[in-house]
């Protein structure tokens, strides 16, 4: 058939093309959105009384969480004591890792010796292997997660 013979080219300037109202050639337009679209806008009242719960947060379970910036492995912790680390005066290893900016020690790698660590948080392992060794883990914060 030749184009200048077809039904589209016929119904061109017609805004709707013969399909009637305008949300009945679209894909969803007719029922507001695919899916939760709308539950903000206009389908607010919908959201209020099926889903009251749907916008927020649960405040015993706050979105800002205490984010671990700078972490180190029992393992580092003899290089860490080589460059930063310091003798007490009872001659034991000390390593002061809250000055250096860390937040937390891992459980990962080995210790060679014994190092007395401050820290403000650490995991089960880590605190394991640093009394094992010897030393022992200070902390401000008692943090075993």
């Amino acid at each position: 058939m030749a184009t200048r013979l077809r039904k589209s080219r016929k119904q061109r300037g017609s805004r709707y093309c013969g399909w009637g109202q305008v949300g009945q050639h679209r894909q969803s337009g007719a029922r507001g959105g695919v899916g939760g679209a709308g539950k903000h806008k206009h389908f607010w009242i919908r959201t209020v009384i099926e889903e009251p719960d749907h916008f927020g947060h649960n405040t015993f379970n706050p979105p800002t969480t205490v984010v671990v910036q700078k972490w180190a492995d029992v393992g580092q912790l003899d290089s860490l004591f080589s460059r930063h680390g310091s003798l007490k005066e009872n001659g034991k290893a000390y390593l002061d890792l809250t000055s250096l900016g860390y937040d937390k020690i891992l459980g990962g790698g080995k210790l060679q010796g014994a190092i007395s660590v401050k820290v403000k948080q650490f995991s089960r392992a880590a605190k394991q292997k640093i009394e094992s060794s010897g030393g022992e883990v200070i902390s401000n914060e008692d943090h075993t997660k």
